[in-house]
């Protein structure tokens, strides 16, 4: 304990029961998996990028605490839109008691809320459009094709951006990830901002839809990694619910079930940071231990749920994790 910081310390001493002992005990999970070789997959949903994850994310990154990643197409475009037009974002403390009439003023000035903040749509979505259809047409024109992580990577690479620049570059997880070209899978990318734009340019016969490789490809991708990085185990850390999660923790069963590999390892450690209450045929509200019944995680796999606010509870297990 005395080697780690003043922020560690204090979760040790003070959080010891219910959700805080949660938060404790899987934090010291998450830290046995690496002490003993293992990989770990972060996953994010929500909108975690806007809500500046990425200070403290980009360090776990820098540090190889991260091995691979799952997110959104929100989360994956939102860190860059916070990078380029952070000044002109505006938070919203009474977002809950607004009415009709102010979201739609928000709206008419290109102001897109999520919970207590508004993403700025010219300043943020135009501005990295231009450039990363240049990238989009390029690869078009060639023949060639990426996965969506892939083409944010060569905007972030070629500096294009930087000019725009409007909070300091260490603060950006997804620019830590590109220097590291960290493998990231994006599933249902298409539903997010970036992925409804190059849409339109395929309906409008600008873009061929296969220059951006599909979620099919992803799980293919995802297949190959898990099978050649799993030897020593394979972590789950898992913030929020939904497609971010869903996707990536299905590649075990898959792999054992449906390719018949059954020397597959299931997942060495899980862990989910979710407000998502436990009801009927809620996936993202199941205890841990249904997820043995689909092949996912073992009888010993060590589990963990925090049932609290993940921008509450992330930054604290990742500062145990960065000894702070």
């Amino acid at each position: 304990m005395n080697n780690k910081g003043e922020i560690s310390q204090f979760i040790q001493k003070y959080f010891l029961h219910f959700n805080s002992a949660a938060l404790v005990d899987a934090a010291k999970g998450y830290e046995d998996q690496l002490n003993q070789g293992s990989k770990m997959l972060v996953s994010l949903a929500g909108a975690m990028s806007t809500a500046e994850l990425g200070k403290i994310f980009a360090e776990m990154i820098r540090t190889d605490k991260v091995h691979i990643i799952s997110c959104t197409g929100a989360n994956l475009e939102e860190d860059l839109m916070n990078l380029v037009a952070h000044s002109h974002y505006k938070r919203v403390p009474n977002y809950r008691d607004l009415t009709p009439q102010e979201e739609w003023d928000l709206l008419e000035n290109g102001l897109n809320r999520v919970t207590d903040t508004c993403i700025p749509e010219e300043e943020a979505f135009r501005r990295l459009q231009k450039h990363i259809y240049d990238i989009w047409k390029e690869a078009d024109e060639k023949g060639e094709r990426y996965f969506p992580h892939e083409y944010m990577y060569k905007l972030l690479l070629s500096g294009v951006l930087e000019q725009y620049y409007e909070i300091d570059i260490k603060d950006s997880w997804m620019y830590a990830a590109a220097q590291k070209n960290l493998p990231i899978v994006v599933p249902g990318w298409e539903d997010s901002t970036m992925g409804n734009i190059f849409a339109s340019y395929v309906i409008k016969g600008e873009l061929k839809a296969s220059t951006v490789k599909s979620g099919i490809e992803y799980m293919t991708f995802l297949a190959d990694w898990y099978s050649k990085n799993s030897e020593k185990g394979i972590g789950f850390f898992q913030i929020g619910g939904g497609i971010a999660g869903d996707f990536p923790i299905c590649v075990v069963p898959m792999l054992y079930q449906d390719l018949e590999q059954t020397d597959t390892p299931f997942w060495s450690y899980f862990c989910q940071i979710s407000d998502s209450t436990t009801s009927y045929g809620s996936y993202s509200g199941a205890v841990p231990n249904e997820k043995i019944t689909w092949g996912k995680l073992d009888i010993n796999t060590p589990k963990f749920i925090v049932e609290s606010d993940a921008t509450i509870v992330a930054p604290l297990i990742f500062a145990y994790l960065l000894d702070m």
